[in-house]
């Protein structure tokens, strides 16, 4: 007995050691569920966040996929409008110029835009090797937004109809009373028609459109809407503020549109006039 006493005092340190260790480990595996769940709890955690940003990652590259499909399609729609928006339009002969559509529509970004100088341009990131070339009307969902003017293998440069020296075709949708669309530097918002006939019954928030009488635009593509008007009773000819339904200041995916006659055409426009 004596020899147990001693042995138990001579090892005491390491008893207790091995007795807090076996009551340690017991009272581990009694709580062992209880952190096998958090530990579950905290990995299903993470889980699903690393599933929820895989997710929204391929929602996003899924959804720049769909919109270039939308692109397309709708490419697709505005080339059949502005074919038959021409077809519509008075005095010409359909059965020599509508055999197969006069329109091609190509769809570009806007990379640069100025808005804030007298005469404003905007970049594109397309350019001749996507089929662009100088004279192409430049459009929006909303409507007008220039012209191309100078055209390199992979970007062009557009004279915004924010700019002094663009002139554009355009009417009142209502009558057909035509004029020319100009800007004086001002308004990124506001344009203006000028040379309206005095004869033409104008309001405010009459719509206005391309006039058709060009080589570039196809006709009736939005413009905007009457803002306010002032009558030049010497000359007999409207000055018209229009507020335009496009916000230039914010443009990204728009539509370039070439007119497949537009050469046959000019050149026998100079013809004609070389004759006179």
């Amino acid at each position: 007995m004596q020899q147990i006493f001693n042995f138990l005092i001579k090892y005491k340190a390491g008893l207790v050691f091995i007795g807090l260790l076996i009551l340690g480990l017991s009272l581990t595996v009694k709580a062992h569920d209880y952190q096998n769940s958090k530990i579950i709890s905290a990995a299903n955690g993470v889980t699903g966040n690393l599933f929820h940003m895989k997710t929204n990652v391929s929602d996003y590259f899924r959804l720049a996929s769909q919109n270039e499909v939308l692109l397309q399609e709708n490419k697709n729609l505005q080339e059949e409008l502005y074919q038959y928006r021409q077809q519509q339009l008075p005095k010409i002969d359909t059965s020599v110029v509508f055999n197969d559509t006069i329109f091609k529509v190509y769809t570009s970004k806007v990379i640069a835009n100025n808005y804030s100088h007298t005469d404003n341009y905007l970049l594109l990131n397309s350019g001749d090797k996507n089929g662009l070339e100088p004279g192409m009307a430049v459009l929006s969902s909303l409507g007008v937004v220039g012209i191309t003017e100078q055209v390199s293998a992979n970007f062009t440069r557009v004279i915004s109809i924010l700019n002094r020296n663009i002139s554009i075709n355009a009417k009142l949708k209502k009558s057909n009373h035509f004029g020319t669309l100009t800007w004086v530097g001002e308004d990124p918002y506001i344009v203006n028609l000028v040379d309206v006939p005095r004869s033409a019954k104008v309001n405010v928030g009459d719509t206005i459109t391309t006039g058709g009488k060009s080589f570039i635009f196809p006709g009736e593509v939005l413009i905007g809407t009457v803002e306010g008007f002032e009558l030049d009773l010497n000359r007999g000819y409207y000055d018209i503020q229009i507020k335009l339904f496009n916000d230039m200041t914010d443009l990204g995916e728009i539509y370039v549109v070439k007119r497949k006659d537009k050469e046959e055409a000019m050149e026998l426009l100079e013809n004609t006039e070389q004759s006179e």
